[in-house]
């Protein structure tokens, strides 16, 4: 599956290609960014490699940028739509990539595909300091629906919500 948009293209990410990912086993054509993956995404990626099967839709995919063909990030959901509709997603960029609009389009696409494909609503969340990604989801027509203060860790996070039909 591949998602087509003006800079970026998705690519679902298959539970082999997550574990030569992880285990950073770079083949002719991956043409990975030398920051990929980066500390955040590793998690979901062992995740994945560890799946002996995955939903073809609601699953993680390469966030490659159109203009040099590099992997530069991912974006993934965390499973199908709940009974209400809802689904669940993350993003990221390597350092290098961010600031041009990619990951905007990259929640674009992803939403849009999710949306053609029964989702009526989507939410993420971010760190209440990350202000580039509080902007993505802005940009894409998320509201603020909660904050989260987590005393132990020093951390505060913003829920947002979108309907997507």
């Amino acid at each position: 599956m591949v998602l087509v948009g003006g800079r970026t293209v998705l690519e679902v990410i298959s539970p082999e290609l997550a574990r030569r990912i992880v285990a950073r086993d770079e083949q002719p054509g991956d043409d990975w960014d030398p920051e990929y993956p980066f500390a955040d995404e590793l998690d979901p990626l062992r995740s994945l490699a560890a799946a002996s099967s995955t939903d073809p839709v609601f699953t993680m995919y390469l966030v490659r940028r159109r203009s040099d063909g590099l992997a530069v990030g991912g974006i993934g959901f965390f499973g199908p739509p709940d009974g209400t509709g809802t689904v669940e997603f993350g993003y990221g960029l390597v350092p290098s990539a961010r600031g041009a609009g990619l990951a905007t389009e990259a929640v674009e696409l992803a939403l849009r595909h999710a949306a053609d494909n029964g989702a009526q609503a989507a939410v993420a969340d971010t760190d209440v300091t990350n202000l580039a990604s509080r902007r993505v989801l802005e940009k894409n027509g998320f509201v603020e629906v909660e904050v989260e203060v987590e005393v132990e860790r020093r951390a505060a996070f913003l829920y947002y919500r979108r309907e997507l039909a």
